[in-house]
């Protein structure tokens, strides 16, 4: 099996400030951004016990340069670097017969989700596909599941595990930890997490014939709620877009990727409102 594994860090055991997340701290970032790819080694790991040969790691989190290499395998490919034009989701395509997310979180507005957003948290305050409202998993579950690639794995807080298993029953999932709010966690050890993650990704593997790709089915209507109006201001400027609310915008097209890449142009553009005049 080809895999593809897109990892996050706020899903990580232990993992409950974003101090410890953001790159530019040099006391915790450096601390958790080992147990991050030591979680990442475990999903590779039990994967590659149970058959998965050809592996594509995604650093997924904040700069998009975390993920260290000395705690890969030499045969492992990783793609790193911040403002790829799919993000989370780069290099997925054709080809991969499963995906894995490491280190997930629970969507923005979520109660009980350790460090809750959904991509940018200054200025996407929800986002919905047809509907139903996303967390970064569904999102990207999407992506995949447009190229027929299941989701196999995800771990992370209890939150986006449950939601996940909504939309995705037959998905691995790893509770690492239960968040009590926002900013504080009842966490898994980090060894424990590693030795959970390690064998559940190996059950994953043998299982991936009873999982299933997850789409959205067309016409896709792609709407977002701003965290401020000004944000808004911006992302109706772009061909396409239709501005709905006051803070809330639409997007409409009938294939995945052009939604995700809409999305993706949003939260940027939305971004440069941020700063204020």
């Amino acid at each position: 099996m080809r895999l593809y594994i897109s990892c996050d860090m706020e899903g990580t055991a232990g993992v409950c400030s974003w101090l410890q997340c953001d790159p530019s701290n040099t006391h915790e970032y450096p601390i958790y951004r080992r147990y991050m790819s030591q979680e990442v080694r475990a999903a590779i790991d039990g994967a590659r016990k149970a058959g998965a040969d050809e592996i594509v790691v995604n650093d997924s989190h904040w700069n998009m340069r975390n993920v260290l290499w000395d705690e890969l395998p030499a045969d492992v490919r990783m793609i790193s670097g911040g403002r790829k034009p799919l993000s989370m989701t780069q290099g997925l395509g054709s080809g991969f017969g499963g995906a894995f997310f490491t280190g997930y979180h629970a969507r923005a507005g979520d109660k009980d989700g350790v460090l809750a957003h959904t991509y940018d948290d200054e200025t996407i305050y929800n986002v919905r596909v047809n509907g139903v409202a996303c967390s970064e998993a569904l999102l990207n579950a999407a992506m995949a599941g447009y190229y027929d690639i299941p989701l196999l794995l995800v771990t992370g807080d209890r939150v986006v595990v449950e939601h996940v298993h909504e939309h995705m029953p037959w998905v691995k999932g790893v509770i690492v930890k239960d968040g009590i709010g926002n900013y504080a966690t009842n966490s898994m050890t980090p060894q424990a997490a590693q030795a959970a993650i390690r064998d559940a990704a190996m059950q994953a593997v043998r299982d991936a014939s009873k999982a299933k790709p997850f789409t959205f089915e067309p016409p896709l209507t792609l709407e977002i709620d701003t965290t401020r109006v000004e944000q808004a201001d911006f992302i109706e400027l772009m061909p396409g877009y239709q501005r709905t609310g006051g803070r809330t915008v639409r997007f409409e097209s009938s294939d995945y990727p052009s939604i995700f890449r809409a999305f993706v142009a949003a939260f940027r553009l939305g971004g440069a409102a941020n700063t204020r005049a």
